[in-house]
């Protein structure tokens, strides 16, 4: 069941000991260990916080294998980019059972990251990410699809499926931290993928910070999310596309200055473009925040067909605001707008073009002057505005003075908490005590 070698934390670039082939079903106990995949996956085990780990390579949580990691535990990968990279992949059937804390939260980053500063905050690139994968419904032919990041030759890396409801397990209190490495042109790994995973599956707190590609990247199904906080990401925040179907509520994005491309980056098919399902998600009180006139991308680019609902939130700081494809008026976003599969509701807008409708909502493609106008007419039809939520994010503060009331969305399902303000803070600082951002 792959290899286990001990780790000496003294001398951790300098002398690794092998020890005897890991077994299934059991707990690992005692001096640190150092996992590593032979084909047969990580097995049925449990990670706990007495101890220090360190991933070497791609390590599968193979068909039937169910990983826990108890609250408080660290986990380390080791560097390394192309065929050196390090990751860790839930496949399809089989789970990740991580339940951190607020007080004892459970952190992926690279090896020799003390958590005290030894790797500074913004470091990126040098360890894979976390990759989760499922059976439920993907906008692809045949109803299935390579995940990126994994190579097209190993088969654990396919996902998809038919079951809705599907259960990958649970990701609470969990920070991921320095990864993204590209194992490939094209082909990277962002800080938490999701392919395929079904709606059983609880993602709550959450973090990704300074990863290299994208933040949280969701490949279809209808996985669910709450409490999700990316920051310092050198692409995009947010991406979703292949036909994702879920909620969101409370997430947190967060740009640096000259660094990242779109926050949310809403895609519907690729091959072929046109099928079913389209990317239809409910996305409820966020807060996004720009890299201002530093970097490129939208505040929210909706293309290949995508739809999905943005409401009650607060977006800053950003050259360019919503945009919609335009290409054949048929399945395009901007036809997913006119049927009401796309809205952008009660919103408000800070910083963001040049503070009026007409560069916040915008048209990409060939389109005339009336849809233009008519798009952006629609900003004040649906109770969006321009004005200053009075958040201090250049000192790191991002619950606004007071809370941002009234004209709000309702919400279209009982999963979403109900509240009474705009963005992903009322009064409490949810971030505060598990995330690195935080610190």
């Amino acid at each position: 069941m792959g290899t286990i070698i001990k780790y000496i934390k003294a001398i951790v670039l300098l002398s690794l000991f092998f020890t005897g082939c890991r077994k299934s079903d059991f707990v690992i106990e005692g001096e640190a260990k150092f996992l590593s995949d032979d084909g047969s996956g990580i097995g049925s085990i449990t990670l706990t916080k007495e101890n220090e780990y360190v991933l070497e390579g791609f390590v599968f949580v193979n068909d039937g294998q169910v990983l826990t990691i108890e609250a408080g535990t660290v986990i380390w990968f080791k560097t390394g980019q192309a065929e050196n990279a390090s990751a860790l992949i839930v496949s399809r059937g089989g789970k990740i059972i991580a339940n951190g804390t607020r007080e004892e939260p459970i952190i992926f980053t690279v090896e020799g990251d003390d958590l005290e500063g030894s790797v500074p905050k913004e470091t990126s690139g040098l360890w894979g990410g976390l990759i989760i994968l499922g059976n439920a419904p993907i906008n692809a032919e045949g109803g299935e699809a390579s995940i990126e990041g994994i190579p097209l030759a190993e088969p654990r890396g396919i996902y998809g499926g038919v079951d809705e409801d599907d259960n990958s397990g649970t990701l609470k209190y969990v920070s991921i931290r320095h990864g993204g490495t590209n194992i490939g042109e094209g082909n990277e790994i962002n800080g938490l993928t999701l392919g395929g995973v079904g709606s059983g599956t609880e993602i709550d707190y959450v973090e990704v910070i300074s990863n290299e590609d994208d933040g949280v990247e969701i490949f279809g199904g209808t996985v669910n999310l709450k409490h999700l906080v990316v920051s310092g990401c050198d692409d995009d925040v947010f991406d979703y596309d292949l036909g994702w179907t879920g909620n969101g509520q409370f997430w947190l994005g967060v740009q640096s200055d000259f660094l990242g491309d779109n926050i949310i980056e809403a895609g519907g098919g690729v091959d072929p473009v046109d099928a079913s399902p389209y990317s239809l998600p409910n996305i409820f009180n966020i807060t996004l925040i720009g890299n201002s006139y530093n970097g490129g991308g939208n505040a929210a680019l909706f293309e290949n067909n995508a739809g999905g609902t943005i409401a009650n939130s607060v977006i800053i700081n950003k050259t360019k605001g919503v945009s919609l494809e335009v290409t054949d008026q048929s399945h395009d976003s901007y036809r997913q707008w006119k049927i009401g599969n796309l809205n952008i509701r009660n919103n408000v807008f800070y910083h963001v073009g040049t503070s009026t409708a007409q560069s916040i909502f915008e048209l990409k493609g060939v389109h005339t002057v009336e849809m233009k106008n008519e798009w952006v007419n629609y900003f004040n039809t649906a109770g969006n505005e321009i004005s200053n939520p009075l958040i201090d994010f250049n000192s790191g503060i991002y619950i606004p003075e007071s809370k941002i009331k009234g004209n709000l969305f309702d919400f279209p399902l009982s999963w979403f908490q109900v509240v009474d303000f705009k963005g992903a803070f009322g009064e409490d600082n949810w971030i505060d005590g598990w995330t690195l951002l935080s610190e």
